[in-house]
């Protein structure tokens, strides 16, 4: 037999019968707790084992109290559109004032002015990408009148590859201008990561506009050959490249070696992990271009000796190909970054023991870790905070016979109401101010 349950009608006799809390009478229906002392009271049984029974009312009444404070249903929508509004007004104040204090703190001691977006350009990263915009810029120049003059396609696809990091380098510019931005309400986090986001962009580009043309010529040489004219032009501008790409690559290499020291790193771990996007994108685009001159000299020394065009070609394809590896491994690391990878193991276990090892804390779960990169780590824990601990610490700061006197002196619900809040804000205060000195710990 197949049991039909029958849906039930929720009528005015059902919801006359609901009970409701006083704090949420007082907070949904705007009124005052005085205005329940005349309401009927109900005891009912506390859902939790250690507590006992609270005192409810019932729905219908506390309506009706509502409906004869306020006078009519949309005063007390309107009672309630203002508290709302009231209460939105206060939490944006709220940030606002949050991000006053982070500041604050941040700059507290330093009486040096801050620096700005144009600043940064003239050390560390920024620094690194403006002198390889300039030097590459002049290369694509000089490649451009060598192929222009030689019709090389080693030399074309050298033009290109300048042409290529020229453009990237200036959108990673782009990106550390961007990354400095202040946070505001829409990205409470800031914009930190528009450097990876540039580099990846970047990444992109090169296999793009780079490693496609660069393959477009070599196949198109390989497929109809032509006769090359003298060579001695692109072999001078190959090079004044070398040496100009070589100067780039080093002041990369150092800029790294001096970040990777600083973070306790190899140079090798530092580029992996992409700690920098930035200098990373300028060391590898740079490394890459002092390789490809050395396949292109090569191809077009080759083609010089034999007369052969198709050893040109072949190392317009080299080219192409290093630059798709170089491509590969930025879209790759700069994913993983912007994806979000846990900090090491031994780092996570220090910061786990030292939460765990705190008597506020009794107990913590669902631990994170996230690199957010530029030397900045998101830590989420859901913490089981000890209540006894943390009102302990807010008693030892009390003076006990005074708050026994405040408590013989309650005689009305509006007084306990008062006592309760006052003391009960003071705890969460407390807790407040013990989370805070756990995140400086932690830091």
């Amino acid at each position: 037999v197949k049991a039909v349950l029958k849906k039930r009608e929720y009528g005015p006799k059902y919801t006359q019968n609901n009970f409701i809390t006083g704090v949420r009478a007082i907070n949904e229906f705007c009124l005052k707790s005085s205005d329940l002392d005349q309401l009927r009271k109900i005891k009912r049984r506390s859902p939790h084992d250690d507590t006992e029974t609270f005192t409810v009312y019932l729905r219908s009444d506390v309506e009706a109290k509502s409906l004869e404070v306020w006078g009519s249903p949309e005063a007390l929508a309107r009672e309630r559109k203002r508290r709302k509004e009231a209460e939105i007004k206060y939490r944006e104040n709220l940030f606002r004032n949050q991000k006053l204090l982070w500041e604050y703190k941040e700059f507290f001691g330093n009486t040096k002015p801050r620096s700005s977006a144009a600043a940064m350009f003239f050390k560390g990263p920024g620094k690194v990408v403006m002198v390889a915009i300039c030097i590459n810029g002049l290369n694509f120049f000089f490649k451009l009148l060598a192929w222009v003059y030689t019709g090389s396609a080693s030399m074309f696809s050298e033009a290109i590859h300048s042409l290529a990091d020229t453009c990237n380098q200036a959108l990673l510019a782009l990106g550390i201008s961007q990354s400095a931005r202040t946070p505001d309400p829409s990205h409470p986090y800031g914009f930190t990561n528009m450097r990876y986001i540039a580099s990846l962009i970047s990444g992109v580009g090169i296999f793009m506009m780079g490693a496609g043309l660069s393959w477009y010529h070599g196949i198109i040489g390989l497929l109809q050959p032509h006769p090359i004219e003298s060579l001695l032009w692109a072999y001078c501008i190959l090079a004044g490249s070398l040496v100009s790409e070589g100067a780039t690559l080093l002041v990369a290499i150092n800029e790294i070696c001096r970040s990777a020291r600083a973070k306790g790193l190899s140079f090798y771990q530092y580029v992996v992990q992409s700690r920098d996007p930035s200098t990373n994108v300028v060391l590898l685009e740079d490394a890459a271009a002092v390789l490809s001159v050395a396949v292109a000299a090569t191809c077009m020394g080759l083609t010089s000796l034999t007369g052969n065009p198709y050893y040109d070609s072949v190392g317009s394809l080299g080219v192409g190909t290093l630059l798709g590896t170089v491509s590969a491994f930025l879209i790759y690391t700069n994913t993983e970054a912007l994806l979000g990878r846990s900090i090491q193991p031994e780092q996570l276990q220090r910061l786990t023991e030292l939460l765990e090892s705190d008597p506020v804390v009794r107990a913590i779960h669902d631990v994170k870790a996230t690199d957010m990169g530029m030397s900045k780590v998101r830590f989420k824990a859901e913490v089981d905070f000890d209540g006894r601990v943390v009102t302990r610490s807010y008693l030892e700061k009390q003076d006990i016979d005074q708050l026994l006197q405040e408590i013989q002196q309650v005689k009305t619900l509006e007084e306990l109401e008062a006592f309760m809040l006052k003391h009960g804000e003071n705890i969460i205060d407390t807790l407040g101010a013990e989370v805070d000195r756990l995140e400086k710990d932690l830091k």
